[in-house]
């Protein structure tokens, strides 16, 4: 008697072959699985298993896919995998029809199928579905991942997510909580009488951000365009038309460098309030922070890759004062650029394009501060030079009314007073960009005067807040990577 060899201990090229040949089988007799076009289910796994005291002996109909099965002879154990978990199908062959029962000995694991039953628990204990009929609904062409390893190739996890989630339930699970996140921040800011709207993705040119963005041509208006780098511009402007409180959840475009904290494309939430300024903007992250925290994980003390991290405590730093405390210089003292110039020198800071006192403030904070900002802490009063949205504080205009909040050394979210002086904005704009164009002769950046024009309207004052969700899921879900909270990351296509 020739020796039996289960499916999987065969090479995959084999497996394949093997799952193609059944295929052809299925065809020949007429039971095509991919001419099937509907089944009626009206329970889940989760559903069965989490009530299964009132629902023991009913009938019902699942359907999901073949994980794995045991048994050669007239009695098979399966679980089958639904959107909601797992279960275990008890298939006896004189429980349905012979025919039936040896065409599902032949599915194979990854095979989804209809199966419909009573629900009984095992003489082990386990909740389970004795399965009556059985239909193939999709063939699987293509073997899983080895049962016991998963799909552990992380390129490929990132590559394949359909994979992915099908064989580590727990890679489902984070994107059942950023969809859960994405509620949760939607729930609050619409609670606080915030409009959500949507603004252009296209937009006609660059404007004089830092960020890069992607450039695009529209063929119909013959002229080129840009992915936005961000949704300030746009939502201010209904600001200025009277809508007091509006957010956008929108996906924003970087053409820059690629990390664990950043990828091309991005989900930002941008939110505008009237009559408020960046002090009303630290009180509602803070109070946001805390509500979703609580109401996606139960509790404000979260561990983030092995870090404790306390919700429930909020520092607040200008930023001098952070500069000061963990590097030893104070800011306040220094009275010139040149002076600042020394300085960076002396303690080994890189000098920014433009040398000025404000920038290297902001380049002392990224060399000795950041770092050690793990629990929550916002950093406020920004130097103008990094801040050509935010206004300026009129106790001392070399300073901006903006902050950032950090967790776990990491920027979480920008805030500003926006700057509603129509001729400071358009002279910063225009510093701005001659600034950029005189570091990069080719770049595209152009002043928004549509936006000036705006301003000249009248912008009431404005608290603007702006953080990426992708971080905060990362925080949330105590993932490493903004790859593992990305269903799909940017990836260089293979060869």
């Amino acid at each position: 008697m020739a020796k039996f060899t289960p499916q999987a201990e065969l090479p995959v090229a084999d497996q394949i072959q093997v799952r193609r040949e059944k295929l052809e089988a299925l065809r020949a007799e007429g039971m095509d699985p991919f001419h099937q076009t509907k089944f009626d289910v009206n329970a889940t796994s989760a559903q069965i298993k989490e009530h299964f005291e009132e629902l023991e002996g009913q009938t019902f109909s699942l359907a999901g896919r073949i994980m794995s099965k045991r048994g050669m002879g007239k009695v098979l154990f399966c679980d089958l995998q639904d959107s909601a978990g797992r279960i275990q199908l008890y298939v006896k062959i004189d429980e349905m029809e012979e025919a039936a029962f040896q065409r599902f000995k032949k599915y194979d694991i990854g095979d989804i199928v209809g199966v419909t039953g009573p629900v009984f628990r095992t003489q082990r204990g386990e909740i389970s579905l004795r399965v009556k009929e059985a239909t193939l609904l999709s063939k699987s062409l293509l073997p899983l991942p080895e049962k016991f390893h998963g799909l552990t190739d992380r390129e490929i996890r990132y590559r394949q997510r359909y994979v992915d989630l099908i064989v580590n339930p727990e890679v489902k699970e984070t994107f059942v909580k950023r969809s859960q996140i994405l509620r949760e921040l939607r729930s609050f800011l619409d609670g606080k009488g915030f409009l959500e709207v949507d603004t252009p993705i296209l937009t006609p040119f660059e404007i004089g951000a830092a960020a890069r963005p992607f450039v695009t041509h529209h063929n119909t208006l013959d002229m080129d365009m840009v992915l936005r780098i961000e949704t300030e511009l746009y939502l201010k402007r209904l600001v200025v038309g009277g809508m007091d409180r509006v957010y956008e959840v929108g996906r924003i475009f970087r053409n820059e460098g690629m990390d664990p904290k950043h990828n091309p494309e991005f989900t930002s939430i941008e939110l505008y309030q009237a009559y408020t300024d960046y002090h009303g903007m630290m009180d509602l992250v803070e109070e946001l922070m805390k509500t979703v925290a609580q109401k996606v994980c139960g509790t404000l003390q979260i561990t983030y890759q092995g870090q404790k991290i306390d919700l429930s405590h909020w520092e607040r730093m200008t930023m001098v004062e952070a500069v000061k405390k963990y590097s030893g210089v104070d800011f306040d003292q220094v009275q010139s650029d040149d002076e600042a110039v020394a300085l960076a020198k002396a303690h080994q800071v890189p000098l920014p394009e433009v040398p000025t006192k404000g920038a290297i403030l902001a380049e002392f904070f990224d060399a000795f501060v950041e770092e050690k900002l793990i629990q929550p802490t916002f950093i406020y009063d920004y130097p103008v030079e990094t801040s050509p949205l935010a206004k300026r504080k009129p106790s001392n205009p070399a300073y901006t009314e903006r902050f950032e909040y950090f967790i776990n050394a990491t920027e979480m979210g920008n805030a500003f007073s926006e700057l509603n002086d129509p001729i400071d904005q358009k002279a910063r704009f225009e510093k701005q960009v001659a600034q950029r164009k005189s570091v990069d002769p080719a770049s595209r950046a152009q002043v928004d005067y549509d936006y000036v024009t705006a301003l000249e309207y009248g912008l009431p004052p404005t608290g603007g807040l702006g953080f990426g969700v992708d971080r905060l899921v990362m925080l949330l879900t105590d993932s490493p990577s903004i790859r593992d909270v990305l269903l799909y990351p940017t990836m260089k296509p293979l060869e």
